[in-house]
């Protein structure tokens, strides 16, 4: 045990706190940092966030704008040109394959076909939501449209 009651910090791991306000001597003295005179260098200093010595702050003289709908859903949009473009003849196409050849970045977002262009190749398509415009374009490209998912 006595090996334990000599352990030190390691030489130069310990730093001693910056000691404010005693005297010249400590390179901290005088005004201690604070600066000469005004609100900031009182010892009741407290001055809350955002404010501007009484001027009117500038959240407060910005215009208000935005609004963030906690209800909406985003979806991936995919069209069908993109989807002709991308794939091949009778290939599946999901959530996975999508983001596998890059046509959508965020999985947990759902996917929905738009009807832009023409499908001209009879696809599999697996997708959350379609447009009644996409859903035409499928049928007449020989391809099958399966909707999962409750966004539709």
């Amino acid at each position: 045990m006595s090996a334990l009651a000599k352990l030190r910090p390691q030489k130069g791991s310990k730093k001693s706190m910056k000691r404010i306000g005693r005297g010249d001597g400590s390179g901290h003295g005088g005004t201690s940092t604070k600066g000469h005179k005004g609100q900031l260098a009182r010892s009741s200093a407290h001055v809350p966030r955002g404010f501007e010595g009484g001027q009117m702050p500038l959240q407060r003289r910005s215009p208000k704008w935005g609004f963030t709908n906690v209800t909406k859903i985003y979806f991936n949009i995919v069209n069908l040109d993109t989807l002709s473009q991308a794939y091949e003849d009778g290939e599946q196409v999901s959530k996975a394959s999508l983001k596998a050849k890059g046509l959508i970045r965020k999985t947990d977002w759902p996917v929905k076909v738009l009807g832009r262009g023409a499908l001209t190749k009879a696809l599999k398509i697996e997708v959350d939501a379609a447009t009644e415009t996409a859903k035409k374009g499928i049928e007449q490209g020989k391809g099958t449209l399966k909707l999962i998912g409750a966004a539709s």
